[in-house]
């Protein structure tokens, strides 16, 4: 049985002739009177008499009327879900993030597409660059946000905004009016976790100097952007962090940054091209995709 045997059913019995019907459903008579004959041989009743030329309705095709009727309705009502669905994207969003561009890129984009798209649910979890890369590869994260390299090959990486790397010290610190490479190394260091893109992009650009984090004094390595900021302005120590993670205490006076020459960096958003992009997914997309203001 297949909605077009029902929905020619219908314009039978409501018509009570074929050929009227046929024009309806701009069908050839032939055809409704085919569709008729394989609903009735289907299923072992008949459906209709017929009556000379004419044609009535039976007991049975009474009775099936209500059921095939419902059934279309339901037809009818789960289009217009998807009708629905393909206007207005909904459902939920997996996202991991690592830390810098959770706490100073992503927020806003998420309240504009929550005030675009209130039906989308989402919830974002924080993790290194390593961590979220796993997690958009094993299938846990939809999309993840990294500021960082990623060695899983099968992602599809995206570009959404470009940041700066700086040197942090403490106010009134004796390289806070310029640094070089070698005298950076004359001073202990607190530096972000091995797997953090900071620490990734940290040590790529050592390299371009022909330096290499063996060669630094590491006091401590912390986990998040605001555990080095806090241990920076209280002792002598440098660090390098995002910009955009530096600003709000650079402007408090807590602490003084420098730009590091040639250490501009990249956030990116990964998804997995195995896995269906739903519509929300897509949302969410346009709007990280979407030039910076």
């Amino acid at each position: 049985m297949t909605l077009d045997q029902l929905r020619i059913f219908l314009a039978v019995a409501e018509r009570q002739h074929v050929t009227h019907a046929a024009r309806a459903l701009n069908l050839t008579q032939s055809a409704v009177s085919a569709a008729i004959s394989a609903l009735e041989a289907r299923h072992g009743v008949r459906l209709f008499d017929r009556v000379g030329r004419g044609i009535a309705l039976t007991e049975d095709g009474r009775a099936f009327m209500a059921e095939a009727r419902a059934v279309l309705d339901r037809a009818e009502t789960a289009a217009a879900v998807l009708d629905d669905l393909s206007r207005e994207p909904r459902g939920r969003l997996r996202i991991h993030a690592s830390q810098t561009v959770a706490s100073h890129w992503l927020p806003p984009r998420l309240m504009a597409l929550h005030d675009l798209h209130p039906r989308i649910e989402f919830r974002m979890i924080l993790g290194n660059t390593r961590q979220v890369a796993d997690a958009v590869a094993e299938g846990v994260a939809d999309l993840g946000f990294v500021e960082g390299d990623v060695t899983q090959g099968d992602l599809h990486r995206q570009v959404v905004a470009r940041d700066q790397l700086v040197l942090v010290m403490s106010a009134g610190h004796p390289l806070e009016q310029g640094a070089t490479p070698a005298q950076m190394s004359a001073y202990r260091w607190v530096l972000r976790e091995p797997g953090s893109g900071t620490r990734a992009e940290f040590e790529a650009w050592l390299t371009t100097q022909g330096l290499s984090v063996d060669a630094l004094s590491v006091a401590i390595e912390m986990p998040s952007n605001e555990a080095v900021l806090s241990a920076v302005a209280n002792s002598q120590c440098l660090a390098v962090l995002s910009h955009r993670a530096v600003a709000s205490a650079a402007g408090a006076g807590w602490v003084r940054f420098q730009p590091l020459a040639g250490a501009e960096r990249r956030f990116s958003v990964l998804t997995d091209p195995r896995r269906h992009r739903t519509r929300a997914i897509e949302a969410l997309l346009r709007i990280a995709t979407a030039p910076e203001p």
